[in-house]
C-alpha cells in the first residue's frame, strides 16, 4: 500500500448546496464535496471500520479514504479497476482489463477470481455485488473493452464460489450498475444505454428467472433513452441510481420517490460512516458525502471466501 497523502488534491468541506429531503429518506444535511482533482471517480466501497475505498479509472488506480479523511493510494497500477465491494478483509474488484479480482486489505496482496469465459477473456468487468453463499454477480459491458468486444456480448455473470462461472444475462444493452435486495430474492441490473432498469427473481444462488421491468429513469433534457450507471440500496430495499439528473430513489416495487442532485453528474454511490448514513458518491472529478436519514444495507458475503 502507497501511504503518502495526495497533498495535491484538494479537501474541499462543503458545496453549500442543500438537497430537497425524500420523506424517511433524506438528505438530512448539505452535499459536501470530500475530494477533487481525480480524473474520473468510480467504484466507492467502506468497511467496517470507516474507510472508504474508490478508484481513479485513467489514473490506474484505487485510493483508500481512512476514518480520519486522510487519502492514500491503496494500489497502482490497479488494471482500471471500477466497482469494487468490501467483504471481511477483502476488497472485491471489477478490473476493466478484463478479470474479476480480490485484494487483501492487510497488505493490498492481488488474486485473480477469474479472468475468461470459455476459452476468452472478458470485456471489461464494471460492477459487482456478493452473495451469502460466496458466489459474484459481476456485469461485463463495452465501455474500455477491446474492439471487437472478446465475448462478442454484454453480458450478467455469476461467478461461484468453487470458481465456475456462468453467463444468466446477455440482452441488456451496456448492463452496468448490479446489486442484490437485502434478502437475496432479487438481482437488479441497471443498463448505462437504456432507460429501463430490470430486476431479476433469485431460484438459487447463481440462478435468476425471467427479468421484469422495476423503473424507467426520469430523464434529463432532450434525453430519451438515457440509463444508469452505478446504484446501492438501503435497508429499506430503495435502490439509489446514479444517472444524469442525480442519485434517482426507487423503492422496492418501482416508484421513484426523489431525485438527489450533485454539482457533478454521479458514476457510482454507497453508504459508509460507522452508523452507515452516510451516503459516499464517485462524481467525475470529485468525491462527495451527504448524511441520509436511512441506513445503507451491508451485504454480508459468506461465512469464509475461497480463495
Amino acid at each position: 500500500m502507497i501511504k503518502q497523502t495526495l497533498s495535491a488534491l484538494l479537501f474541499l468541506s462543503t458545496t453549500g448546496l442543500a438537497a430537497d429531503a425524500i420523506p424517511g429518506i433524506g438528505p438530512t444535511g448539505e452535499v459536501q464535496k470530500v475530494q477533487t482533482g481525480f480524473e474520473f471517480t468510480e467504484g466507492p466501497a467502506a468497511d467496517a471500520a470507516g474507510n472508504l475505498y474508490f478508484t481513479d479509472i485513467p489514473k490506474n488506480r484505487i485510493h483508500k479514504l481512512d476514518a480520519a479523511g486522510q487519502l492514500s493510494v491503496f494500489v497502482e497500477p490497479s488494471g482500471h479497476c471500477n466497482g469494487l465491494m468490501v467483504v471481511g478483509d477483502r476488497l472485491l474488484a471489477c478490473e476493466m482489463d478484463g478479470r474479476l479480482k480480490q485484494y487483501s486489505l492487510t497488505d493490498a496482496k492481488e488474486t485473480v477470481l477469474t479472468d475468461k469465459h470459455g476459452d476468452k477473456r472478458f470485456n471489461a468487468p464494471n460492477d459487482l455485488v456478493i452473495d451469502q453463499a460466496g458466489g459474484i454477480y459481476f456485469t461485463d459491458p463495452r465501455f474500455r473493452a477491446p474492439d471487437p468486444w472478446p465475448q462478442g456480448k454484454e453480458a450478467v455473470y455469476y461467478r461461484a464460489g468453487d470458481g465456475t462461472v456462468t453467463r444468466l444475462i446477455e440482452d441488456r444493452n451496456a448492463p452496468n450498475g448490479v446489486i442484490l435486495s437485502p434478502d437475496e430474492k432479487t438481482l437488479y441490473v441497471v443498463p448505462s444505454m437504456e432507460k429501463e432498469m430490470w430486476a431479476y427473481p433469485i431460484e438459487a444462488p447463481g440462478k435468476i428467472g425471467a427479468g421484469k421491468l422495476l423503473c424507467e429513469l426520469k430523464q434529463a433534457p432532450g434525453a430519451t433513452s438515457g440509463g444508469g450507471d452505478g446504484l446501492t440500496i438501503d435497508t429499506a430495499g430503495n435502490l439509489y441510481i446514479t444517472s444524469a439528473l442525480g442519485i434517482q430513489v426507487v423503492s422496492p416495487d418501482g416508484k421513484i420517490l426523489g431525485v438527489i442532485a450533485f454539482p457533478e453528474q454521479p458514476a457510482n454511490v454507497t453508504f459508509g460512516g460507522a452508523d452507515k448514513k452516510t451516503l459516499y458518491v464517485t462524481a467525475r472529478k470529485s468525491l462527495y458525502s451527504v448524511t441520509m436519514e436511512a441506513t445503507g444495507h451491508a451485504f454480508p458475503g459468506p461465512a469464509a471466501l475461497a480463495p
